[in-house]
């Protein structure tokens, strides 16, 4: 049986429908990452699970035992919170204790975990200090030592870096991955930030308006999207878009060999999707951009063309181009997505 499965759950909050029949299923020991805007439904699915909100619909299973009934104390699950939810009266001892000594669990073994859990954070140092004189990075330490020493069967992680700077939020994602595979627990990670995503999932859930877009590896969500939302919402630079009337016309458009234009499907009005990468410059035989923009990114250049009325992000160039001159790129076919002009969905050739 699975750690854990969610069964045709939906949400309504009065009118509002705020998820729509998501199933999911994750592996003992998976880190899950729910990806989307803001809005999406990915707080509320995490809700659910911890037994904060009740279900109008499906069933929520861990392991072989149905949990959507149980009240949330009975569910063995630790939620850790955006604004870490720390005692500020507490020191980083006692806050790590309070929920072992609500718990009634023994005093011995409360100071057992205790010192466990502060060893494995580095906050040996700190225990008897307040959260008002740690950092952010400490405090969130102490809120995911309070998840840990409970010994839950499964971690809820509501955007617990979010309130962290840039450099601070790189580390602390990979302490989040080290611990959790360290201890092995089964985990559901909430963020709207599609870099936590791609650099922590075993898998991300894309969801959109309280719907489940698609499931997957980052690779498979990045290189196989189902629809044109996945595809801009996974990536950086975002996708280049462009519409075109048929599969046909696109591949004309990007002046590829004949041979293979009169192989493809008749289709209705497509949009297209070329990823940044996929845009060889100094192509001296193809197609001709004026560029209008560079950034150094220390590694490599981001350009912008302007190419008949579209423009085009280009990423990976190891050249520096001065705006207004003229480059010669090229797509090559295989590297080019199509996506239905009127369903969003994408059409594998």
């Amino acid at each position: 049986m699975p750690e854990l499965l969610l069964k045709n759950i939906s949400k309504n909050f009065g009118a509002i429908r705020v998820l729509e029949d998501i199933s999911l299923t994750l592996a003992d020991g998976e880190l899950l990452v729910l990806l989307g805007p803001s809005g999406c439904g990915k707080t509320t699915i995490l809700r659910l699970i911890a037994g904060l909100e009740t279900l109008d619909q499906g069933q929520i299973f861990m392991g072989e035992t149905r949990i959507d009934q149980m009240r949330p104390r009975d569910r063995q699950v630790a939620m850790v919170f955006q604004n870490y939810a720390l005692y500020p009266h507490l020191t980083v001892e006692k806050n790590l204790a309070f929920p072992l000594k609500v718990a009634g669990v023994a005093r011995d073994e409360i100071r057992r975990r205790v010192r466990q859990t502060a060893q494995m954070l580095g906050l040996g140092d700190r225990m008897q200090e307040r959260p008002s004189a740690l950092s952010g990075g400490q405090r969130q330490r102490v809120a995911l030592g309070r998840a840990i020493i409970r010994e839950p069967n499964l971690f809820l992680l509501d955007e617990p870096l979010s309130n962290l700077d840039a450099d601070l939020r790189a580390r602390m994602r990979r302490e989040i991955v080290r611990l959790q595979k360290e201890l092995n627990v089964t985990t559901v990670y909430v963020t709207h930030d599609q870099t936590e995503a791609l650099t922590m999932a075993d898998r991300i859930a894309v969801l959109h308006e309280g719907r489940l877009l698609q499931v997957g590896t980052p690779e498979q969500l990045y290189r196989d999207p189902d629809c044109l939302m996945v595809a801009e919402f996974i990536g950086q630079p975002r996708l280049n878009v462009i519409s075109c009337e048929n599969i046909r016309t696109a591949f004309n458009l990007f002046a590829c060999e004949q041979s293979i234009s009169a192989q493809l499907p008749d289709s209705g009005p497509v949009t297209v999707g070329i990823r940044p990468e996929a845009i060889c410059l100094n192509e001296p035989e193809g197609l001709q951009g004026e560029v209008i923009g560079c950034e150094y990114l220390g590694n490599h250049y981001v350009i912008a063309l302007s190419w008949r009325d579209h423009n085009l992000t280009v990423s990976g160039s190891n050249i520096q181009l001065a705006v207004g001159q003229t480059v010669g790129f090229s797509i090559a076919p295989e590297k080019i997505l199509f996506f239905s002009a009127s369903s969003g969905k994408r059409i594998k050739l």
